[in-house]
């Protein structure tokens, strides 16, 4: 099974969905997932769009170049000049979900 493959597959049982229900999502048969899934196909780009979209992915996620899911946030840091890692990248979306709750909270006590 191909990284791509395993990530459909995944994210599509993680909403407990059939094979058919999310080819009705993308435009495709339930036997058109089904390749995709098992590395035997590869979908067109207007279809990995349309599977990153529905999902809330990046396409990198799609395709396994990154364990990252959510497309980045333009966000301003400092660095000096070495590339992030991707488990860097997760410390800083982690990061930044709980400066999100925090301000949740605090609203929600305002």
């Amino acid at each position: 099974m191909s990284d791509l493959g395993a990530r459909i597959r995944l994210l599509r049982t993680e909403r407990d969905m059939t094979q058919e229900e999310l080819g009705v999502i993308v435009g495709v048969t339930k036997f058109a997932v089904s390749l995709y899934e098992s590395g035997k196909s590869t979908p067109n780009d207007d279809i990995k769009s349309k599977l990153a979209d529905y999902f809330n992915v990046s396409i990198d996620y799609l395709l396994g170049r990154t364990n990252i899911r959510t497309p980045h946030d333009t966000i301003a840091a400092h660095h000096d000049g070495n590339e992030w890692t991707d488990e860097e990248l997760q410390d800083i979306e982690q990061f930044k979900e709980f400066v999100r709750m925090r301000r949740q909270q605090r609203e929600g006590k305002e």
